[in-house]
């Protein structure tokens, strides 16, 4: 259906209300048979994608539709097989305009080729703009909540989420927080026009932000890359950083899951989660090393939170096992620790924050 719109768009022309019944589809302007055509896809049940049309197209084909009363079935019958032979002939369609060809090519194209294609062109981001308002993280719509005036971020705060909205308050000064909130209050009367212009000049101000080289912050860069260090390397690494920048390191070990982290970040449900993905032979080489290692109370707390049974079984083993040799060890305790970001990544595990702690 996606490619309807367009096809009923394309050729729209002004010609006289239909007066009655008709026999003859030749009889009938372009305008008419569309809105004959759109008003059998509705009867039936299809969802017809008008919304990409343009607005005076869209304005244009409901008068049309108001304008009209009924037809005869020789009519409909002569309108839809002409309808059916003119998609058949299409053998190739096009999105049409500047913005239409970067929407078909996103994710085939650079961002950055994008974006300054959009720039230059003065192309607005197709589709709803608060769609990737929405799509934003709190910190940036505080930024334009911020920046305008109390009324737009009155908008701004009905069309986000309720739960992202609510992120939003925290970040807000009390006095700031209150007087938003009460200007929600005063948007009964605002148009969805309104509404869509000040989506579009919030998404404007986005197509104006620089494109970056990379998507995640450097803290969290940083800490993704220390995870899968040694735990010697990742301590020594975590001292230098905190005598260049302390502020920088503290947020680098906010991104940071370690196998020490497992008794404060893991609750003690998901230790059989865990402990069913890992392989058998690789879960005792790391809980055998990590019990020499000083990570004990992560030892712990994996075998205390499942049954007696596979506990004691997994206990024998790793008496029986013995020590490992270091770089044995931390490969296994890395493998674990991958597993949990796995399991966090996939929805199947949540980490505790220091609130739930």
């Amino acid at each position: 259906m996606s490619d309807l719109a367009p096809t009923l768009g394309g050729g729209f022309d002004s010609a006289p209300a239909l007066p009655g019944p008709q026999s003859k589809a030749s009889s009938l302007s372009r305008k008419q048979k569309a809105a004959i055509i759109v008003r059998l896809l509705s009867n039936e049940g299809a969802d017809v994608p008008l919304q990409q049309l343009e607005d005076d197209l869209q304005a244009e084909l409901t008068k049309q539709m108001g304008q009209m009363r009924y037809i005869d079935r020789s009519t409909l019958r002569d309108v839809v097989q002409e309808f059916a032979n003119e998609l058949d002939s299409i053998g190739l369609s096009f999105p049409g305009g500047l913005a239409g060809a970067l929407s078909a090519l996103d994710g085939k194209i650079s961002t950055q080729t994008a974006a300054r294609l959009r720039k230059e062109a003065g192309v607005r981001q197709a589709g709803d703009p608060w769609e990737r308002i929405r799509a934003l993280p709190v910190t940036r719509i505080k930024e334009f909540v911020v920046g305008e005036a109390t009324e737009i971020a009155a908008v701004i705060l009905s069309k986000i989420d309720t739960t992202k909205a609510a992120d939003l308050l925290a970040l807000l000064p009390g006095p700031e927080a209150r007087r938003i909130t009460y200007a929600v209050s005063l948007t009964k009367s605002v148009t969805p026009d309104a509404v869509d212009r000040i989506g579009i000049s919030l998404a404007g101000q986005l197509d104006r932000d620089p494109v970056l080289a990379f998507e995640t912050e450097p803290p969290k860069r940083v800490g993704a890359i220390l995870n899968y260090s040694t735990t010697a390397t990742r301590d020594a690494l975590l001292t230098e950083l905190e005598d260049e920048d302390k502020d920088f390191a503290q947020e680098v070990r906010k991104n940071i899951f370690t196998f020490g982290d497992i008794p404060l970040r893991i609750s003690p449900r998901d230790a059989g989660t865990i402990l069913r993905e890992v392989d058998q032979a690789e879960i005792v080489t790391a809980l055998s090393y990590a019990n020499s290692a000083g990570f004990e109370a992560s030892v712990s707390h994996l075998l205390d939170n499942i049954s007696q049974r596979l506990s004691d079984g997994i206990k024998d083993e790793i008496a029986a096992r013995g020590t490992p040799k270091t770089k044995e060890g931390e490969m296994s305790m890395g493998a674990v620790v991958k597993i949990i970001r796995n399991l966090e990544e996939r929805g199947e595990l949540v980490m505790l924050t220091d609130e739930d702690e």
